[in-house]
């Protein structure tokens, strides 16, 4: 990973040492090795519970107070034939006693539930890493199904790794042998012998994940206790066999936070959050009109869950018809969003036009994933900037916004609703797979924190004719945002007309006039061009000649990168782009003052495109399109040769 961490604490006097590292201190008859961080990755078949795993020993972890972050990785696949690389499915985990930025580059552990599992996740394992094999998985068949000639337990492929061989099925299988199951239903339980074992290992809290369980399976009491008996039997194997002489101690992130009373959230959880405080801090009512769509519909789900506050959520037939509901709802007064990611953002193309014609507010929440087309549904990518911000028939500019990490989705939720409603304006929030499912620390905001978002409907005539007669003027412009009168429909007098054809300035009529046309269409990109977003904050305490700027989820590779890079003497400036469409005002004097300008990207160089175009800088590319978040030692070493050419 990426912190340049921590000395080890001072040795105190007595029997007993405090210890880091490789230093171990005796706890009855098993040792104890205190570490100041660890990434493990648990992997499976997409049936074997992986991500529930993982979220549970994330739970844990962060109840005890680690700084964390994790890289869910889902199979593209709905169902894949069990046992094969496609199926596969993994959780990864970073979790440390200090400030952290990613997922990790490496696992320091591997929790292979099947060949599939280790064939497909080897290669990113360092040697000398821990390795934990389920060997009642690696017989002749599931080998055979991804080309294991030979056991890699037994030919020497595992050599270079500290290899534990755990029968998981069967441990698992003996433990609930008096709960009446039959094998196939005792056997879906390895997981949380799985868990119970890792949670022995590195010391977490157990009480949480027994009561999770039993109420996750609430209505089947026989399924909970059997699951509650493999978690505990997977604690006791750890805490008696002679295979795991050695357990690990993390101690909480102390440091790490500003005081505050904190939750582990992901992206997706905290976008949905960020929205329900946005039409709270607004008083309007928040609509979704959402068609599902990976990785974007864990926020139709959440949302449909607050009626409470005022949601309303609508699972619409298609991507038109989402967002046509949606832009319907902005018309009514709603604060309106649509959630999708890069296919439907396609689809829904015309009506954010017509968004833009109409100059309603709304919210267009792009979770992009891999393309192009159906592309790599379950995998993350940064490819729809250009699209959000030129993928629309006519001059029809949006303003554009990215969060940088899962906890921040919360606070960019809540700038695009500013945007939107006070520019009456549609506004992209691209998000993308990589912060959707990926979670942190997040400290939960005082609501007199969150910023006024209350908007003034029209409710009287706003104009003068010659003759004295007062009228409504649904294009009459406020002379400092240039945002139009919000109508409500019904409200006496204030009757006007909408749809996608050319309205004349003022009146709203239709036009079909030349000098009007170009009017508008100056007048709609000086709007966007006069949004005020904050100015751009730059990194550079060295006073380097090499800037690093970079925009979304690139956010924690990149700051892990630099700090190593600083850490061995290198001199490099980091700058993050919030605000994408219109740039801050002072980016075209950030990029003059330094002789190179790197922007990592997960796509072909989209936003070095736009740099180079607008500020004539030019700017170096670094790109990866793989499906997965930059490491940070990759970062590094690309920076380092990039600071030295």
């Amino acid at each position: 990973m990426t912190s340049q961490v921590s000395t080890p604490a001072e040795q105190a006097d007595g029997a007993d040492e405090a210890v880091v590292g490789e230093q171990r201190k005796p706890v009855g008859e098993k040792e104890v090795k205190r570490l100041d961080r660890v990434i493990i990755r648990f992997a499976g078949d997409s049936g074997d519970g992986m991500q529930l795993t993982g979220d549970r020993f994330t739970s844990e972890t962060a109840s005890f107070g680690n700084d964390l972050s994790t890289l869910p990785n889902f199979p593209a696949e709905i169902r894949a034939p069990a046992g094969t690389l496609p199926g596969v499915s993994s959780f990864q985990l970073h979790f440390a006693d200090h400030d952290i930025l990613t997922p990790g580059d490496a696992p320091n552990v591997l929790v292979a539930m099947n060949p599939a599992a280790l064939k497909a996740n080897l290669a990113d394992v360092p040697r000398g890493a821990d390795i934990i094999v389920n060997t009642d998985e690696f017989t002749k068949r599931p080998m055979a199904k991804v080309g294991y000639a030979t056991s890699p337990l037994e030919d020497g492929t595992l050599d270079a790794y500290n290899v534990h061989p755990v029968p998981l099925t069967t441990l698992t299988v003996e433990a609930l042998k008096d709960f009446g199951l039959s094998r196939k239903e005792a056997e879906r339980s390895k997981n949380m012998f799985a868990l119970g074992l890792l949670s022995w290992m590195y010391h977490r809290p157990t009480e949480a994940t027994e009561a999770f369980l039993r109420q996750k399976f609430a209505k089947k009491p026989e399924i909970a206790e059997a699951n509650v008996t493999a978690f505990r039997a997977g604690w006791n194997f750890g805490e008696t066999t002679e295979d795991f002489a050695v357990s690990y101690e993390v101690a909480p992130a102390t440091k790490a936070f500003p005081t505050g009373t904190y939750r582990n959230i992901s992206g997706n959880l905290a976008l949905a959050y960020g929205l329900i405080a946005a039409s709270r801090q607004a008083d309007l009512p928040l609509y979704l009109g959402s068609y599902p769509i990976t990785p974007a519909s864990d926020i139709l789900h959440e949302l449909s869950k607050h009626k409470n506050f005022g949601v309303r959520t609508f699972q619409a037939e298609d991507e038109i018809a989402g967002i046509g509901a949606a832009l319907g709802a902005a018309f009514g007064g709603s604060l309106a969003v649509t959630t999708t990611s890069g296919p439907g953002v396609a689809l829904k193309s015309e009506t954010i036009g017509l968004a833009v014609s109409l100059e309603l507010p709304l919210l267009v929440v792009d979770i992009q994933r891999g393309g192009p087309s159906t592309g790599l549904p379950t995998k993350t990518e940064q490819a729809d900037l250009l699209q959000a911000m030129y993928g629309r028939n006519g001059e029809a500019p949006v303003p554009v916004v990215a969060p940088k990490t899962p906890a921040d989705c919360f606070a960019a939720a809540l700038d695009a609703a500013r945007i939107a409603l006070t520019y009456r304006t549609p506004v992209f929030l691209l998000s993308d797979g990589y912060l959707a499912n990926g979670s942190e620390p997040w400290r939960i905001p005082d609501t007199d924190e969150l910023p006024d978002l209350r908007v003034q409907f029209a409710t009287t005539p706003n104009h003068t004719l010659a003759d004295g007669t007062e009228v409504f003027w649904p294009y009459k412009r406020d002379p400092h945002t240039l945002a139009r009168p919000w109508a409500i429909p019904g409200t006496p007098g204030l009757e006007h007309r909408i749809g996608g054809i050319e309205k004349q300035d003022g009146t709203g009529n239709i036009s079909y006039d030349p000098a009007n046309h170009d009017l508008m269409v100056r007048t709609r990109q000086a709007k966007i061009d006069g949004i005020k977003v904050p100015d751009l904050e730059v990194d550079d305490p060295d006073s380097a000649r090499t800037l690093v700027i970079g925009w979304g989820s690139t956010y924690g590779p990149i700051t892990a990168a630099v700090r190593r890079l600083r850490a061995q003497g290198e001199p490099i400036a980091q700058a993050h782009l919030r605000h994408l469409n219109p740039f801050p005002h002072n980016l075209g004097d950030v990029l003059q003052r330094f002789d190179k300008v790197v922007v990592p990207e997960m796509n072909l160089g989209q936003l070095a495109t736009l740099i180079r175009a607008k500020y004539l800088v030019d700017a170096q590319s670094y790109t990866q399109v793989n499906g997965m978040p930059f490491k940070a030692e990759q970062l590094a070493t690309a920076l380092k040769e990039a600071i030295h050419v």
